[in-house]
C-alpha cells in the first residue's frame, strides 16, 4: 500500500496546549519529517488550525491519536499526498479573452 507523504488537516483545539507544543508532539512521530501549524481562527475558547505534515511514511492513526491526546479534534482531512514522490497541485492558468 502506498505510504502517506503529506497530509493537510483542519484541527480544532483549546488554547492550551500551544501550537508549538502540538507541532512538537506530531513531529516526534515515526515517519514524520516536518510539521507546519497555522492558526486560521481564534474564538473565546478554541483555535482553528491548518496542520500540514510531511514525511516518508505518515501513520494517520498515530497522528490522530497524538492530536486527540492534546484535547484537539480533526475537523477534516483537506488534502492527502501518497506515493513515491510528492506531486504539487497545479493551478489552471487564467483564460485570456
Amino acid at each position: 500500500m502506498p505510504k502517506i507523504r503529506r497530509i493537510v488537516l483542519d484541527v480544532l483545539k483549546p488554547h492550551a496546549p500551544t501550537i508549538v507544543d502540538l507541532s512538537r508532539k506530531i513531529a516526534t512521530l515515526d515517519g514524520v519529517s516536518g510539521v507546519n501549524c497555522t492558526i486560521e481562527e481564534v474564538d473565546q475558547e478554541t483555535e482553528s488550525l491548518r496542520v500540514t505534515i510531511e514525511g516518508d511514511a505518515i501513520d494517520f492513526d498515530e497522528v490522530s491519536k497524538a492530536i486527540r491526546a492534546t484535547g484537539a479534534v480533526i475537523h477534516s482531512v483537506d488534502s492527502v499526498s501518497c506515493g513515491k514522490k510528492l506531486v504539487e497541485e497545479v493551478m489552471p492558468s487564467p483564460q485570456r479573452p
